[in-house]
Order: C-alpha cells, then structure tokens, then sequence
C-alpha cells in the first residue's frame, strides 16, 4: 500500500512508528485515551480536522505531509505552498535576502528541503572558484556540491570529518522526513569516491576549539576554516516558506576573516 491509498489512520501510524514512539506515549502526550489513538490508526473512528492537526503538532509532522494527511482523511489541506516568487512571499523573500546580504564576508545561502540552492550572497562564490560548470548549471543542490570530486571535495582540507558532518545531518534529516528524494540523494553522495588528498585515516586537526564541526577549505589565500549556523522560519504556515532553511559560514579563525576579505576585494 503506498501514500496516496493510506488511509489519515494509516498515515498517523506510520509518522508515530518513525519518531519511535508507542502508542500509549503518543496517548499522553496528545492528552486523549491510548483507545482513542487506536481507533483512529486502525480506521474505527474517523479522526476530525482538528484531531489530525494536534496529532501532527506533537509529532512535529512537516506542513507539507500534514497536508496529505488532512486530504486522506477528507479534508481540504490548510497549509498553501507557493514560490518564494509569489507576491504573498514578497516580505519573507526580501527578509532571506537581507540575511544572505547583512551576512557580508560570511558565505551565507538559502536552501529548499531537498538542498537545492535558492539564493546566495556574493561571498559564497568567492569560495566556488574550480568547480564544474555542470555542477552550477540548472538546479544546483549543494550538497553534492560539497562532496562532488567536480566539486569542492579536492580543495576541502578536513574532508573525511566535512564528509562524515554532512552525511550524518542528511540522514538525520531522511529519518525526520522520509523523503524519497532525500533518500536517493544520500545514497548519491555515499558513492562519491573519497579524494586522495583525503586517502589518510589520520584525524583533521582541530579548528574552532572543538566546539564545531568546522569546514576548513583551500583558497588562493590559504585555508580558510568556518563553522556553519542554520536559521529556519520557526512560525512558517506556508509549505515553501517552511522548508526553507540559511546556512551561514562564520570564520573559525582571525587569519580566515581576513582572507575573505582579500578574496571578495580581487572578485
């Protein structure tokens, strides 16, 4: 049986069985009887609107599967997906942008759920010098960007650590979500061969005081080492707007500042 024959029981079941929880957990969390939660997962009781929504809420179900949910059950989906473009989006489109750009000698980029590039300011293509045409052409996922032997793979320094941060975040990020799409992409950049640079077992030198995964990175000004943050739209009632998420590179190092400083004036 697939998504789209699964009953709103069914598909409640199933987001309750991956975040690893029982039935009598969810139960108590939700505040309604282990009962009640049976019935509705075998199909007995048919689950109302509001039901499905606070089921969802305490199993941090993404908007856009909510959605699905809803519509299974009957109901039409409350949660709009539209283009960053749209002009409903003009305001939040500007605030990704004023981030990107506010970030200034930080490489900072905006990303959809499946790490395809949305936007990125003018420091992120300091650091893309070498990298394959066909990487850059159409939907650009920067992911693979990161890991391709086309892409930065031969000029990331702690790459075997970057490789192991990147791989351990996607997966985390297939288990929350279950998207095939994510699915194939994980597989995708587990097949990418492991540059020689990179051939040593011996362990990345620490940068950034151990206190982050850092991605330490060859340039025309030597290495630069940054340690990323992530910012989301935390109150998102829009599918688009949800899965948006920056990512921003900070300097790890006084000598990385400075280099990128350098970098972006001979740009």
């Amino acid at each position: 049986m697939n998504e789209h024959t699964q009953s709103a029981g069914d598909l409640l079941r199933v987001w309750r069985q991956r975040r690893r929880l029982s039935q009598l957990a969810l139960a108590v969390e939700a505040d309604i009887s282990q009962r009640h939660l049976s019935f509705v997962e075998s199909g007995r009781s048919q689950p109302s609107r509001d039901m499905i929504l606070h089921l969802a809420e305490r199993l941090t179900i993404p908007l856009r599967d909510r959605n699905a949910i809803l519509a299974a059950a009957g109901f039409a989906p409350i949660y709009r997906e539209r283009s960053l473009d749209a002009p409903e989006l003009a305001s939040a489109r500007a605030a990704v942008e004023q981030i990107l750009h506010g970030h200034g000698l930080n490489p900072a980029l905006a990303v959809d759920r499946n790490w395809t590039l949305i936007m990125a300011n003018k420091a992120v293509g300091v650091l893309l010098k070498g990298v394959a045409d066909h990487l850059l052409a159409g939907e650009v996922n920067v992911l693979r960007l990161s890991l391709h032997p086309d892409g930065l793979a031969r000029r990331i320094l702690n790459f075997r650590e970057w490789r192991a941060h990147v791989l351990a975040r996607l997966s985390h990020e297939l288990d929350v979500s279950a998207s095939p799409r994510l699915a194939a992409l994980l597989e995708e950049l587990k097949a990418y061969p492991i540059p020689p640079h990179a051939q040593s077992s011996r362990p990345a030198p620490a940068v950034g005081n151990g206190i982050a995964v850092p991605l330490t990175i060859e340039s025309d000004e030597g290495s630069l080492s940054f340690i990323s943050t992530t910012t989301v739209f935390g109150t998102a009632v829009d599918v688009t707007l949800s899965e948006v998420t920056i990512e921003t590179f900070f300097p790890a190092t006084p000598d990385t500042a400075s280099a990128m400083q350098k970098l972006l004036d001979a740009s």
